[in-house]
């Protein structure tokens, strides 16, 4: 992934200290220390430069791209703030013939922005975890599933669970439990890159119990697209992905439906493959997914990419509940904003179309351990017989 932008991330890392060095310290610092302001950026280039060698970090184990993706954000991102806005105002200094560069002062203060966010994010924001509350009202829920309770979750990408932070998997599960849930559904993303991330941790997801028990799909994470590996070690990274969440005894729903009955009254709990736009998997097949479902069932449809809503499940299927993840709200959000916006219609929340509903969850992990606002979560979706 970081050999594709080797000379760009250079670029960032040596373009800003240049800057900074010919316009404020060549003058101003002995050379014992302009030989140090040169340390941290040397060391950032050879890191690099280190990841994009084979081999540089096994799929299973992250941890070497995250603290890579810490120094960019604490070292790098900052001083790249500074010397652009630095730029700009120098700029207007001789535009409008001043001697004030207030682009010294937004840059100082960007970058130190730029500092908090990467560090919060990447401790206290990650480690949060929120439980969401949300109800669907209408008059298909059978009577019999009046407050029937179904606890949400998507995108775990438990290999970045490493260290401090497989306390966030412990304590989410140990929470989801206490919700005494009538039904658990996971709509994909388990692992980052490879099946042997989730070996590690299937003991504590194993532990997820719900009444009806625990329902699944897979998200593009999981079809193992993302190692580079022949087309026999991909299916059978696929296949063991697969088998992973059958061991725990979650069911795996690939383009399938299971029946839950309660008296006289039934629901479906339908599972498609992965139906995204390029480049993500179109593994989908709603037919498939519907075989045997009566035109008044009341489904509830687990797709992991949202927008697949409007695309697939509203135009070609009855599905009034979807359940869907994908976006983690880009791991960003400040006073209801999130950049996810400008990429999906439907990034995180309830949304409704007519009497049919669409749930996206936040996700409750992420590939890169950072989350600023939009925290972890779990959703517990209530169903309510009426209008």
């Amino acid at each position: 992934m970081i050999s594709r932008i080797l000379i760009p991330v250079l670029f960032l890392i040596l373009l800003p200290d240049l800057y900074i060095y010919m316009h404020y310290l060549r003058r101003g610092l002995a050379p014992f220390r302009r030989v140090l302001w040169w340390v941290p950026s040397v060391a950032m280039v050879v890191y690099t430069v280190a990841m994009t060698l084979p081999d540089s970090f096994a799929p299973a184990d992250i941890s070497v791209l995250n603290r890579y993706l810490f120094f960019l954000g604490i070292i790098v991102v900052p001083k790249a703030l500074f010397a652009l806005f630095s730029c700009i105002g120098l700029v207007g200094c001789r535009l409008f013939h001043t001697r004030l560069n207030w682009g010294n002062l937004a840059g100082l203060f960007l970058a130190a922005a730029a500092i908090s966010i990467t560090v919060y994010g990447s401790t206290i924001g990650f480690m949060k975890l929120e439980v969401r509350n949300v109800e669907y009202r209408s008059k298909d829920v059978p009577p019999a599933f009046d407050g029937y309770r179904i606890l949400h979750f998507s995108d775990a990408h438990v290999g970045s669970y490493t260290g401090e932070y497989m306390k966030i998997l412990e304590k989410a599960v140990q929470r989801m439990n206490g919700l005494d849930a009538d039904a658990i559904v996971f709509t994909g993303d388990l692992q980052n890159m490879h099946p042997r991330e989730i070996y590690p941790v299937a003991e504590t997801l194993g532990r997820l119990k719900a009444k009806d028990g625990v329902f699944s799909v897979l998200g593009n994470h999981d079809y193992a697209d993302y190692v580079e590996c022949s087309a026999e070690e991909k299916r059978a990274n696929e296949h063991a992905t697969m088998a992973c969440e059958r061991r725990m005894g979650w069911q795996l729903l690939i383009n399938e439906n299971r029946v839950i009955r309660r008296d006289n009254d039934s629901i479906v709990i339908a599972g498609m493959e992965n139906d995204g736009r390029p480049p993500f998997p179109q593994r989908g097949d709603i037919r498939k997914t519907l075989a045997g479902v009566g035109d008044s069932a009341f489904v509830v449809m687990l797709q992991h990419d949202p927008t697949s809503w409007r695309r697939t499940i509203l135009p070609k299927s009855g599905a009034q509940l979807t359940l869907s993840g994908h976006t983690h709200a880009m791991q960003f959000s400040v006073f209801g904003w999130s950049p996810a916006s400008f990429v999906y219609n439907e990034w995180g929340g309830m949304y409704s179309e007519g009497d049919r509903a669409l749930n996206v969850s936040v996700g409750l992990g992420g590939f890169i351990p950072f989350r600023f606002g939009a925290t972890g979560e779990v959703v517990v979706v209530t169903l309510k017989h009426g209008n």
